[in-house]
């Protein structure tokens, strides 16, 4: 099949001495005006883990109907350095803090309560929360400063409860997101710098994909603020740098093959833009549709991450096919500087990947069974993964809130930070309690306070059993059972447990959903750009084997190496988004080289040929995307560090194993029948 004649007059347009700067001025213009547009642009805070139209959800909205609604209460948990029980001179010294306290508080503070064993006492103090966790956060910060100048020798005291624990996890982000994106530039700089063996070449790619991730960040920001959606910032940052570096790394690769055989390095350029077109827009409309997928998640956080996330591919997409290839026209041929490569020259054209192809092809069945025997050992880690991490387990790195939690868990009901609230009919409200009160690990059971139309009653529920505990989620469903039996009542329960168990809920749900939906995406783009039905589906077979081993190896090595004993609830779903999707990529990357190839050689020898043509660049492709995955460890959440860490162990299996070895096994054992319903001599792309 002959080159597209459109296709051709544009790349040699993109890439001619008028048109390259001209190309690269519109490009330079279009960017400055879409960040002078959505530069003041901020995304929403937070996020909501539970589904909107969830139970708790609804108690969420209709605790704002009370008068208090933007109060909330804070502990003031107190212990002796020495562990022994608080003397009457300590409880003094507490009720002296009682007005450092109500100085910053919405009501009058209370305590101190001293736990049965005397160990520990509460001090509760009801705030005005922010309309923000970060600005929750300086309230918090103030609190705590007030209470280190008037501390008391031999006593610790720790600030937590829920707005302490949403203004830590604010706290903890502060300067985070330069910090990730620091470590990304660096990460990638370094790999770019080994791949190129160039102290220039670097620099072109990593600013057009810098550039490219500062204009997602600020579109994204917009798109999230207009459209109501939650998503972390951190992981479209690290998809941008890692795909658009993936492309640009693939188009500089074929760009180095053309510059060996045209002495014209804009010809050269403009080949390798054709060339390598197809794979990219393939790759990159592959992983956008997968995303997109997200938009039908009931969790808030993940529906928002769909959108967001396809938004930055494409400006990624944008910026390495329009912006790359005029800067590289205009650097010319000798940014390859000192390994310039020139017409007539001696090439190694990947003699190891060659090599390795070569040894597979030879034997197939070896081969495929080696390395389905190792995904298979790295799939074990499966067993004894559980799913779901409580609000301590959370965090990276130990926050004052958290141990207070631990703290007043050991003297106190382990609920008691943590209560859980029901929403009921006020006429019903006794029965409500009086019913509740019977569940068994229910410590108290009261009304807190009437709507402002006093039509509703809020009912605190204090529970002996720690939050996210199996004990307190079951505790939950009996809770609601119980509470929905109440005639009249209408009773909804709520809380943060209830809120854990709904979202625990929701993810299972969206799992079951959006899994076999980023499936169908990958076959049928598989099917549309291979014209064939078995390669995608045995394509299709192995990423998903590929990427069940990793989460298994990704939750085993965060159970041995940090001693998480769970995997974070959204972890296992965009873990499978991102492994599928991501290993399609160089699925595509691969199969289009070996597509060409066939119509030439053969599928075996074609393959070898693919193989060794795109075996560098993959790879590389590979270890940049796991290097800036694993930059995701710095944040604070070990959800990012679990996730960096799953999909960059799958990542680097895909790239060697998988695309090196088990690819081209099983392409050798099913020979041109793997092209049906087409033949290779169909499929070439000359």
């Amino acid at each position: 099949m002959q080159d597209n004649p459109v296709r051709t007059r544009f790349s040699d347009k993109l890439t001619s001495r008028k048109g390259a700067w001209w190309s690269l001025a519109a490009a330079i213009i279009a960017m400055v005006a879409l960040f002078g547009v959505f530069g003041s642009s901020q995304a929403l805070e937070g996020t909501k883990p539970a589904p909107l139209d969830s139970e708790s959800s609804r108690v969420d909205a209709l605790l704002e109907q009370f008068p208090d609604a933007d109060k909330q209460s804070i502990m003031v948990v107190a212990s002796r350095d020495d562990g022994d029980a608080f003397k009457d001179k300590d409880l003094t010294a507490l009720e002296d803090l009682l007005p450092v306290l109500d100085a910053r508080a919405a009501d009058a503070s209370n305590g101190p309560i001293v736990s049965e064993d005397g160990q520990a006492a509460l001090l509760v103090m009801p705030i005005e929360v922010g309309e923000s966790n970060t600005e929750t956060s300086g309230i918090i910060g103030e609190i705590r400063a007030d209470l280190a100048d008037n501390a008391i020798d031999g006593i610790t005291l720790q600030v937590t409860g829920g707005p302490a624990f949403g203004a830590d996890i604010a706290g903890s982000f502060e300067g985070a997101n330069f910090t990730l994106l620091l470590v990304t530039i660096i990460i990638v700089a370094v790999l770019l710098i080994i791949t190129y063996r160039s102290p220039v070449l670097w620099l072109i790619p990593l600013v057009v994909v810098a550039l490219a991730d500062g204009l997602a960040g600020r579109m994204t920001a917009a798109a999230g603020s207009a459209w109501g959606l939650y998503f972390d910032g951190g992981i479209i940052s690290v998809l941008v740098f890692g795909a658009g570096t993936n492309y640009a790394l693939l188009l500089i690769s074929r760009y180095r093959e053309e510059l060996a055989l045209n002495d014209d390095h804009r010809i050269a350029l403009s080949k390798a833009w054709r060339k390598t077109m197809p794979a990219i827009l393939a790759s990159n409309v592959t992983v956008v549709l997968a995303l997109l997928t997200l938009v039908l998640a009931v969790i808030p956080g993940t529906h928002g991450l769909g959108i967001s996330s396809a938004i930055g591919l494409l400006i990624a997409l944008a910026a390495v096919l329009f912006m790359l290839p005029p800067l590289l026209a205009v650097c010319g041929r000798k940014v390859f500087w000192p390994f310039v490569p020139r017409p007539g020259q001696a090439v190694k054209r990947g003699s190891v990947w060659r090599g390795i192809a070569t040894r597979v092809v030879a034997r197939p069945v070896v081969s495929l069974t080696a390395g389905l025997g190792l995904l298979a050992v790295m799939a074990v880690g499966l067993f004894g993964t559980t799913v779901g991490l409580d609000q301590v387990e959370k965090f990276r790195v130990q926050s004052e809130s958290a141990a207070g939690l631990e703290t007043l868990s050991g003297h106190f009901p382990a609920g008691e930070a943590q209560p859980i609230f029901i929403v009921a009919s006020s006429d019903e409200a006794d029965a409500v309690v009086a019913a509740v009160q019977d569940v068994e690990g229910v410590v108290r059971a009261h009304p807190a306070g009437v709507s402002t139309d006093e039509l509703l009653t809020r009912i605190m529920v204090t529970s002996e059993y720690a939050p996210s505990t199996a004990e307190s989620l079951e505790q939950i469903t009996e809770l609601r059972a119980t509470a929905h039996a109440v005639e009249g009542a209408d009773a909804l329960v709520g809380g943060a447990v209830a809120t854990d168990q709904d979202a625990r809920d929701g993810n299972v749900q969206d799992l079951l959903l959006i899994a076999p939906l980023v499936l169908a995406v990958c076959f049928i783009v598989l099917v549309l750009l291979l014209r064939s039905v078995i390669a995608p589906v045995l394509l299709l077979l192995v990423n998903f084997a590929s990427a069940i081993a990793a989460i298994g190896a990704g939750a085993w090595l965060s159970r041995v190496l940090f001693g998480q004993h769970a995997l974070d609830l959204q972890v296992p779903l965009l873990s499978f988004l991102f492994l599928v999707a991501l290993g399609i990529d160089y699925t595509i990357f691969l199969v289009h080289r070996a597509r060409h190839e066939a119509g030439r050689l053969g599928t075996r020898a074609g393959m070898v040929e693919a193989v060794s043509h795109t075996g560098a660049v993959i790879t590389s492709a590979g270890i940049v995307l796991a290097g800036v995955f694993a930059a995701l460890g710095v944040l604070p959440l070990v959800t990012l560090g679990q996730l960096g860490l799953i999909v960059g162990v799958g990542v680097i299996v895909d790239t060697i194993v998988v695309r090196s070895v088990i690819v081209p096994a099983i392409f050798t054992l099913v020979g041109d029948r793997i092209w049906w319903p087409t033949k290779p001599q169909q499929v070439a792309d000359h």
